[in-house]
């Protein structure tokens, strides 16, 4: 069965493209200019989003779900909440926007991208798992480990794309599986560590009544070897939490420095300063600043 999402008036494709080919061998993304597949595992189902584009110009995205089986309700909209992730379409920019309309900072910036979108993980698994693998490592290595992680704990696909893995397909590797394959034992340890918790219940992911993103936020804290970068990418990623400080992330505080015209990064503290202006928007804020590293043209 096909599903129609509707895509806003200015939509940026190419960013949503750009950020899921980040893998040159994208062993659980398939994308093309019209296509964006995707492989992720959900409550021990593998399962392929099948996103139909379109293209530049398209007024909406139709997309299926190939699991082998009759999904129920309750992962169907797990799956169509992945859809909205992947294409960025949790946080509206326009308030951002408005916000920063007259701002010295970022007002000129923010108005030379008007459509831009914070793209997300499927899933708030995947997105917090990422977060781990790539603290304190360069990107390319961090993608190179994030492949290492789908091989080693995704599944297989009948059509040959990788799944990402779900927490109980991750709790289920030793850490002599990663650190045999480059990752730091500190690293492979947090993240095994991670997939334990949310796969026992321990740590619940799920917003609701009682367990609020900031409680959320400080159970991650409270997890040996998360500090408040990996939360708040986290968050953003996986959430699309509108008012995430990252005031820690090299990048950020690179394209400050670029914007302020001064000979070195802010550092951390004067970061968080500055970003604070934003809230409740800090999320769209460091998805201006990350893009105003790395400019393209509208599509």
């Amino acid at each position: 069965m096909k599903h129609s999402i509707a895509l806003p008036q200015g939509y940026r494709l190419h960013d949503v493209l750009a950020f899921h080919s980040r893998d040159a061998e994208s062993v659980a993304e398939r994308i093309s200019p019209e296509r964006l597949r995707k492989g992720v595992v959900m409550d021990g189902v593998p399962m392929v989003i099948d996103i139909a584009l379109g293209g530049a110009d398209a007024a909406q995205a139709e997309y299926a779900v190939h699991a082998g089986v009759a999904l129920p309700p309750a992962l169907a909209e797990q799956a169509h909440n992945a859809v909205l992730n992947v294409l960025g379409l949790r946080i509206d920019p326009q308030p951002f926007l408005d916000f920063a309309a007259n701002d010295s900072l970022l007002g000129e910036l923010s108005r030379r991208q008007p459509g831009l979108r914070i793209v997300q993980s499927a899933t708030v698994f995947e997105a917090l798992t990422w977060a781990i693998i790539g603290q304190q490592i360069n990107l390319p290595f961090a993608i190179s480990l994030r492949r290492t992680f789908i091989l080693q704990a995704g599944v297989e696909h009948s059509s040959g794309l990788w799944c990402y893995p779900d927490a109980a397909g991750a709790s289920r590797l030793q850490v002599d599986d990663l650190t045999s394959r480059k990752f730091s034992r500190a690293k492979a340890e947090t993240l095994l560590r991670f997939a334990a918790l949310v796969a026992s219940g321990e740590l619940d992911l799920v917003p609701g009544p009682g367990n609020s993103i900031d409680d959320i936020g400080k159970a991650l804290l409270a997890v040996k070897g998360i500090g408040p970068w990996t939360v708040n990418y986290g968050l953003l990623r996986g959430y699309g939490y509108p008012d995430c400080s990252l005031h820690g992330d090299v990048a950020i505080r690179a394209a400050l420095q670029a914007l302020l015209g001064e000979d070195s990064k802010p550092d951390m503290a004067r970061t968080e300063e500055i970003l604070k202006r934003y809230a409740p928007h800090r999320t769209m804020a460091a998805a201006h600043l990350w893009a105003s590293l790395h400019p393209r043209a509208a599509d």
